[in-house]
């Protein structure tokens, strides 16, 4: 009974939320990776504003090196949900000479991402983006806000952040500022997956035990890709897997798993004692990798 009641008590504040951006703010957009938690963010938009429609598009900056499972799930809710769905690419950038493309063993597209953000939302004016970060995945994300306030750039200041007293949300904003918005910022992985489990919400299958030709290095392991630098000493091998965490197949390992269904999934998360970012490469360059990335404006 307190699972059910606590599942509730955080649909109910995400619910709040959306309902609170689309009555602050003028032109929303919510963040969408294909991931499992953008997935239940688009449920949550559509029970906030039943029986009408989601009442602001999609956005996803698309690397380019996305696992092809996600894209096509992509493109199937999409479809299937009636969605307006805007897609920017970070391959655009690199060909502009915005950014340039790492190179190397740990090289990846993650850290380009930024650039084709900020330039979507000044290209659409948007002046609200609904993200699915979570606190309990990070340490950087633990102390956001659920509005937190961007810059003229971007950019993420602790020293203009609001205090967020008893639910009250203050989304007044300056010309050119952004706000992030974070409705299931107090959920834990366990959270969402029991939320999956309960709404029987459909996932990408890359999220369940599949065989995939995979490598390991530093103790990881990873999709055997064109994408994905490989020495020619690591040797692929066929392994029973499957991902904690949907991102650019260059910085997301896989984990061993037998898990093949939501109910086994949930069942593992439970006796976990590692985060799901712990499988994400970009997370470990340094100790604050992720909170220089959002002082530039990555999330």
């Amino acid at each position: 009974m307190s699972k059910i009641l606590k599942t509730n008590a955080l649909e109910s504040e995400a619910i709040y939320i959306f309902r609170e951006v689309v009555a602050q703010f003028e032109n929303p957009v919510l963040l969408f990776s294909g991931g499992k938690d953008s997935i239940t963010l688009v449920r949550l938009a559509q029970k906030a504003f039943y029986p009408g429609k989601i009442p602001f598009p999609l956005l996803h900056v698309d690397t380019g090196h996305n696992f092809p499972e996600t894209i096509e799930f992509r493109d199937r809710l999409v479809e299937e949900l009636g969605l307006n769905l805007i897609v920017r690419n970070v391959q655009d950038a690199i060909d502009a000479g915005k950014v340039t493309e790492e190179t190397g063993k740990y090289s990846s597209r993650n850290m380009l991402q930024t650039t084709t953000l900020l330039d979507a939302i000044e290209e659409f004016k948007f002046d609200a983006c609904i993200g699915g970060a979570r606190r309990d995945e990070e340490k950087a994300r633990a102390k956001e806000r659920i509005f937190s306030v961007r810059d003229d750039f971007g950019q993420w200041d602790e020293k203009n952040q609001r205090p967020e007293l008893f639910d009250l949300l203050n989304g007044k904003i300056e010309i050119g500022q952004n706000v992030r918005v974070f409705p299931i910022s107090n959920w834990t992985e366990l959270d969402v997956w029991s939320y999956i489990e309960q709404e029987q919400i459909e996932i990408p299958s890359i999220y369940f035990s599949h065989k995939r030709k995979t490598f390991v290095r530093d103790g990881l392991i990873w999709s055997a890709s064109k994408y994905v630098y490989r020495e020619e000493d690591e040797e692929v091998l066929e392994r029973i897997v499957r991902f904690r965490t949907v991102g650019d197949m260059t910085c997301t390992a896989a984990v061993e798993s037998e898990a093949d269904t939501i109910e086994r999934i949930v069942n593992e998360i439970k006796v976990s004692t590692i985060s799901e970012r712990g499988a994400r490469i970009d997370d470990k360059r340094s100790e604050a990798a992720m909170e220089k990335r959002k002082q530039q404006g990555y999330f």
